[in-house]
């Protein structure tokens, strides 16, 4: 298959300075330091609003790490509380509650709002894009995360990765599908830009919340049904409700969750706060990731003994995706300049991390992989 299209091209806006308000270099550094005049800072109380129920621990969990540490950082003088999905909006609602100032910060997916502008897709992940490593490589030192707070400024917000599950699974389905003429008038639930992909692969795309997957896939509503990993789909009920479990997920393969800040709000912030902000956000990126790993295994393991069906999508269909999904970016290219202008930086950036990626993880994993007998 050629693939250099997606490798090849040359970056259209160059290199970029860092955006005037967020810095990846300011995000990693200690807060401490700054805090010996805690006593001075004014007492501050935030509301976060997330997309996700209490019961997706890790997911939710991100959102309460960050909330917990930004009180713990500053000995409560400045404290976030989150609420779950619903409590205060729609886990679809978020990002508005945040941009009109309903709540003062969320905890979601830029790609729920592929809507709002299609390159937001960025900020999450899109099909056949970035691991973890590398798609956290390009927001805090590719230019990334500028790009995206570029548009976020628009919408008065600014974001921050908050978040990643590492490659998702591929769904549940209620049968099996071995090549692409099986795709035709499948209903299923999966969302941004892979929904694109998969409806010209021949899928009828439902957007469903989360809290309705389960019932829809078990009541025959829905015929497929993508969410997230072995861990968050046993929660949810998933593997009661239909028998084939399907890898990878090539539209998420490393999919990046985050902060969104009111922009507004985050200016009248001093910067003792702004910092501790950042320092706590960058924890729940790096934690939750590590504690889907360590727990995605037990439960594919589980998962395997009640005899769920793994199976892997078919090279037809893999390629049929990859291709579909190179027609997609060009055509939202053609059409809309920042679109064009991330995705060419984008490019120019996963050229150079998979060379070294190849080069070093891939070799090794490789090898690994086989000497271990997991392959």
């Amino acid at each position: 298959m050629k693939r250099r299209h997606l490798l090849g091209a040359t970056s259209s806006i160059g290199a970029m300075g860092a955006f005037a308000l967020y810095s990846p270099r300011t995000q990693a550094q200690s807060p401490t330091s700054t805090l010996s005049n805690l006593n001075s800072l004014p007492s501050i109380r935030w509301r976060m609003a997330t997309s996700w129920p209490k019961s997706l621990d890790i997911l939710f969990g991100g959102a309460e790490r960050i909330c917990s540490q930004v009180t713990a950082m500053t000995n409560g003088k400045f404290s976030i509380t989150p609420y779950a999905s619903g409590e205060i909006v729609e886990g679809f609602g978020v990002l508005d509650a945040v941009a009109e100032g309903e709540v003062e910060c969320g905890h979601s997916a830029s790609y729920y709002y592929f809507h709002k502008n299609p390159a937001l897709a960025f900020g999450t992940n899109i099909p056949f894009g970035l691991t973890a490593e590398q798609q956290n490589s390009w927001l805090y030192y590719g230019g990334g995360q500028e790009l995206i707070n570029r548009i976020y400024a628009d919408l008065g917000i600014i974001s921050f990765p908050a978040g990643n599950t590492g490659v998702q699974m591929g769904g549940w389905f209620r049968r099996k599908i071995n090549q692409v003429t099986d795709l035709q008038g499948l209903k299923m639930r999966i969302p941004g830009l892979g929904s694109e992909v998969m409806s010209r692969l021949g899928v009828e795309v439902q957007i469903l919340p989360i809290d309705q997957i389960a019932s829809a896939l078990i009541k025959g509503k829905i015929d497929a049904v993508e969410w997230n990993n072995p861990y968050d789909d046993e929660i949810i009920g998933l593997h009661d409700s239909a028998p084939y479990y399907y890898y990878p997920g090539w539209w998420e393969p490393g999919a990046t969750y985050e902060l969104e800040v009111n922009l507004a709000e985050w200016k009248k912030l001093p910067k003792e706060y702004q910092e501790v902000l950042q320092v706590a956000a960058t924890n729940a990126n790096i934690t939750m990731l590590a504690e889907y790993n360590a727990k995605n295994g037990k439960v594919l393991q589980r998962l395997n003994q009640r005899g769920t069906n793994f199976l892997p999508f078919s090279d037809e269909i893999l390629e049929a995706a990859y291709q579909q999904t190179l027609t997609i970016l060009e055509e939202y290219s053609s059409q809309d300049k920042t679109f064009r202008e991330i995705y060419r930086q984008w490019q120019k950036f996963r050229s150079q991390v998979y060379h070294w990626n190849q080069i070093n993880e891939l070799s090794f994993t490789n090898f690994t992989f086989q000497a271990a007998n997991l392959t």
